[in-house]
C-alpha cells in the first residue's frame, strides 16, 4: 500500500531514459584517445608561434590587442611582454626574449618538463596514480608570480619592464 507522501514510481515504458548532455560529453570524451589533448595543445601552440613569427607584435601597426591590465592601470602584469618574447624566441633571440619577460624564460624549462611528462603519461599510463604536486611548490610558484608582478613595477627594478634589456649588449 502506498502512502500519500511517497512519490509514485514512474510507469515502465520499456525505453531507457534519454541521455543528458553530461552523459553525451562523457561518452564522447571516452572515445577520444588521451594523447589527443597534449597533441592538440601542441598544434595550437605551434599555430600561435607561427602567427607570432610572421606578424610581429613588436611593430606599431600590429593587430594584437593591448594588455587589458596595462590599459586599465598603466602597470605591467606578470604576462606583459610574453607575446613579444615568444615572437623573439621563434627568431632564436633568447637575450631579447629574456628582456621582454624574464619570468617566462625562467619558467620555460618547467613548462617543457610538465608538457613532456603529460605527453608520456598519455602514451604510457602509470600503474598507480602520480604523486600530487607538493603544496609548498604550488605556493612558491604563486608567490613568485606575485613578487614578480609587484617588483617589475617598482622604479628600482625598471629593468624588469618589457623591452628593457636585462643583459648588456656585447
Amino acid at each position: 500500500m502506498q502512502h500519500d507522501d511517497e512519490p509514485a514510481a514512474p510507469a515502465a515504458t520499456g525505453e531507457p531514459p534519454a541521455p543528458t548532455l553530461a552523459d553525451r560529453i562523457e561518452a564522447l570524451s571516452a572515445r577520444v584517445h588521451p594523447v589527443t589533448w597534449p597533441l592538440g595543445l601542441a598544434a595550437v601552440a605551434l599555430a600561435g608561434a607561427t602567427l607570432l613569427h610572421f606578424v610581429d607584435p613588436g611593430e606599431a601597426d600590429n593587430p594584437y590587442p593591448t594588455c587589458p591590465w596595462l590599459m586599465l592601470t598603466g602597470t605591467f602584469c606578470p604576462g606583459c611582454g610574453t607575446m613579444r618574447a615568444v615572437a623573439l624566441l621563434t627568431r632564436l633571440d633568447v637575450v631579447g626574449a629574456l628582456g621582454m619577460n624574464p619570468l617566462l624564460m625562467l619558467m620555460l624549462p618547467y613548462l617543457a618538463y610538465s608538457y613532456v611528462t603529460w605527453l608520456v603519461g598519455t602514451l604510457r599510463p602509470r600503474r598507480r596514480p602520480p604523486r600530487p604536486t607538493p603544496t609548498w611548490f604550488v605556493l612558491a610558484i604563486l608567490a613568485s608570480f606575485v613578487v614578480f608582478w609587484i617588483v617589475r613595477n617598482l622604479p628600482w627594478f625598471s629593468f624588469l619592464a618589457p623591452g628593457t634589456p636585462l643583459l648588456p649588449t656585447w
